[in-house]
């Protein structure tokens, strides 16, 4: 079981990126999911996540209207949409499956938001 994080990189403020997340040996349609981050010398918070049969979403304040989560299904694969990237948006990011007691956490992708 494994999920498998990358798209991180280097944007200048203001940029966008997209983060995917890939899922192997098991199905995301029947696990909620959610994208974290963990900025240096800070604990890791909640950025955005899908929950129910409903797929609703929820965002943490700090990037509502900015980012964006989705998952597809086909490719088994999770995103995060980030746009109009601010320097306090650097961190590592992972994204996280849960369904009851089972969870699974990714590698982790550095973005670093600096001119």
């Amino acid at each position: 079981v494994q999920l498998q994080a990358y798209g991180g990189g280097l944007v200048q403020p203001g940029g966008s990126l997209r983060l995917s997340c890939a899922a192997s040996r098991f199905l995301l349609d029947y696990y909620a999911i959610g994208w974290f981050r963990q900025a240096p010398g800070k604990e890791r918070e909640g950025v955005a996540c899908i929950i129910g049969s409903h797929a609703n979403t929820y965002y943490a304040d700090s990037v509502n209207g900015r980012f964006t989560i989705s998952k597809d299904n086909a490719k088994n694969t999770m995103y995060l949409q980030m746009n109009s990237l601010k320097p306090e948006d650097t961190a590592v990011y992972y994204c996280r499956a849960d369904r009851g007691i089972l969870y699974y956490w990714g590698q982790g992708t550095l973005v670093t938001v600096s001119s």
